[in-house]
């Protein structure tokens, strides 16, 4: 230490490391949380083969276990397409029929009446769909293939709905932060019970309803080392 001093100067410090100063700062080092304090898993499955078509087979799940923004851009993006979708399909029938073109015709009957444009077909699907029924826009009966058409946009438009709310519906009713109102002890005790060790901690529900058979359900995280 002498001759480090001579050669680097009076100014020169050794400072000598041990084990337990890295031993310290390896448990000062923050651990990640395997189970967050409101209850949620931690944890992200990786390197699962065709994941996206697992999710996709059960899409009805999937949906209602997206975020609420997700939840109300797929609603209103499906109901978007829909519309505009079956609003094309009656101008289409009103375009090959020639109806667009025949408006003050009065002896000719169209397909739909008062249809001239497509902001029209829009208008009369929607008040088909919504059981509006303004009465200026009708199906005539020379329309057949107007008759099946809105046959299809009934069956469709029953199924999107069913979809669609039922979604809603059951991912407003899933009580999600439930949690937040249910307080449990920050210390456990471990004490004799039955014969048996066992270890104990308080729950306590903030909110005025009455918990009947409650089933708790634990998880207990133990660092083990193996001789390998």
């Amino acid at each position: 230490m002498s001759a480090l001093r001579k050669k680097f100067g009076s100014d020169y410090q050794v400072v000598t490391t041990t084990s337990s100063s890295h031993h310290q700062k390896d448990k000062r080092r923050k651990r990640q949380r395997f189970v967050d304090k409101n209850g949620r898993c931690n944890v992200q499955h990786g390197n699962l083969g065709g994941e996206t078509s697992r999710y996709l087979s059960d899409l009805f799940t999937t949906l209602v276990d997206l975020k609420w923004r997700w939840n109300l851009f797929i609603f209103i993006l499906t109901y978007t397409v829909a519309w505009l979708f079956m609003a094309s399909m009656w101008w289409v029938i009103a375009y090959i029929r020639g109806d667009l073109y025949r408006t003050h015709d009065e002896k000719y009957t169209p397909c739909v009446a008062n249809v001239y444009n497509f902001p029209s077909a829009f208008l009369f699907f929607i008040e088909t769909e919504a059981t509006i029924g303004y009465g200026h826009r009708y199906i005539t009966e020379k329309c057949p293939e107007g008759i099946i058409l809105f046959l299809f946009q009934s069956i469709l438009g029953s199924i999107v709905d069913a979809f669609l709310i039922g979604c809603m519906f059951i991912k407003m009713s899933q009580p999600k932060k439930r949690a937040e109102t249910l307080m449990f002890s920050e210390n456990a005790a471990i004490s004799m019970r039955d014969g048996k060790l066992t270890l104990m901690f308080r729950v306590g529900n903030l909110r005025n309803s009455h918990m009947v058979s409650a089933q708790i359900r634990c998880k207990l995280l133990k660092v083990r080392s193996t001789p390998k």
